[in-house]
């Protein structure tokens, strides 16, 4: 990998800048301190570990899952050791990591999340992206473990069945993303018993009218819908089979208009509430692992310009987001069983973070597919993670205020 060399200032210590010029071209270094000045977390005078380096350390700490707090923190800061003739980067002890990880809190993660997370996509390059010029996004929610402490019990939760508890809490989360790339656009983290609309509310303000957004059975009440629809986008969820939708009118290619209406409201209220949506029903032949009726509801009224057909495959693109779970689970922590951190604030800190490497990872698979025009499937995302680990602690560095320098200092990679 190229490096462009830089001499660190008159004075300047090594920790003073940060190894974090791959997750920066992301995350840029600028955004990072806005983020902290907002919340007040800010470092206000030189230390061995300041803030901009812990929100960097954060995101690391899904990138090296089964390494300790001090070996992420190296992996961190190797290149800044190789810009100053050291030997080996400054320590930071385990300590000094917890006290910094505290003072940050997971707020300004969750503010990185939605000022950096952008749809990737690009309509002249990658046209599966959209339907008919609509961006595909879909929702939906999973649960994930997390360490067996009293304090993060009681905060998330644990599940309980009829042989008795679980051996983790857990925790609830749900994340809107673009189907193609693969890019998280939001995500929202809660109680293992949160409703999964109750975590997909805050999202909707990712919502854009010029996007597609699919959602599976657990986002179809009339509220829902109401809620969703007033953002512009247009909706593709599917709904039970037994969910009463009367025939209105029927269209040439077999849907079909109908109308939902809120319950528990006054008559006139619900009459000036209703909402017309097509119907589409269908089954899938010769694939007897599939369910046998599938049942879609939309925004999208015009079977010319939207035929059902074209939706109903349309809508298998929303199981992308099930790629994602795996890719975050599976592939990026290696399967790790818990997130590490063991207090309520530092498990929210941590799901921010991994959702922020997760879209580096994807941000950096996505410069390949698009310089390449390929599709995204072709790439691999383990291996992009791989290429990410190798790569990170030799990358570079930069003064954090200087994010307008960035570019310049980064390594290119190939």
């Amino acid at each position: 990998m190229a490096r462009t060399k830089m001499a660190l200032g008159p004075g300047a210590r090594l920790a003073d800048y940060v190894s974090a010029s791959l997750m920066a071209r992301v995350v840029p270094a600028g955004i990072v301190h806005e983020v902290l000045d907002a919340h007040g977390r800010n470092s206000r005078r030189i230390r061995a570990f300041p803030a901009v380096a812990g929100v960097y350390y954060v995101m690391a700490l899904s990138l090296y899952p089964e390494a300790s707090y001090e070996a992420v923190f190296s992996a961190v800061s190797q290149g800044l050791a190789w810009q100053a003739g050291a030997p080996q980067p400054a320590g930071v002890s385990k300590v000094a990591i917890s006290l910094l990880r505290s003072r940050i809190g997971a707020q300004p993660l969750a503010d990185l999340v939605q000022r950096c997370c952008v749809p990737l996509a690009d309509p002249a390059i990658h046209a599966g992206a959209f339907y008919r010029g609509m961006r595909l996004v879909a929702v939906d929610g999973s649960t994930f473990e997390l360490a067996d402490e009293p304090e993060i019990e009681q905060a998330f939760g644990r599940p309980g069945s009829r042989q008795g508890p679980a051996g983790y809490p857990q925790a609830r989360c749900v994340i809107l993303a673009e189907c193609a790339t693969h890019a998280i656009l939001g995500a929202n983290l809660g109680e293992y018993r949160s409703g999964e609309w109750e975590l997909c509310k805050p999202l909707l303000a990712r919502l854009k009218p010029e996007m597609l957004c699919m959602a599976d059975r657990g986002f179809n009440g009339f509220e829902h819908w109401e809620q969703a629809s007033a953002t512009g986008a247009q909706l593709l969820w599917r709904c039970g089979v037994n969910r009463s939708l009367p025939v209105e009118q029927l269209l040439d290619d077999g849907s079909y208009l109908s109308t939902i209406r809120p319950t528990g409201v006054s008559v006139a209220e619900a009459r000036a509430r209703a909402i017309t949506v097509r119907v589409i029903d269908y089954t899938l032949p010769n694939m007897p692992d599939s369910e046998s009726h599938y049942r879609l509801i939309t925004t999208l009224l015009d079977a010319t310009t939207a035929p059902a057909m074209e939706l109903a495959e349309l809508y298998h693109r929303r199981w992308e987001v099930e790629a994602i779970y795996d890719e975050l689970k599976t592939h990026l922590r290696q399967a790790r069983r818990v997130l590490r951190s063991r207090t309520p604030e530092l498990v929210r800190q941590e799901f921010y973070g991994w959702v922020l490497m997760h879209y580096t990872i994807r941000w950096l698979l996505h410069q390949g597919a698009a310089r390449h025009r390929i599709p995204h499937e072709d790439l691999s995302f383990t291996g992009h993670v791989q290429l990410m680990r190798q790569q990170q602690p030799l990358s570079g560095a930069f003064s954090p205020r200087a994010a307008e320098k960035a570019g310049s200092v980064v390594g290119r990679i190939a």
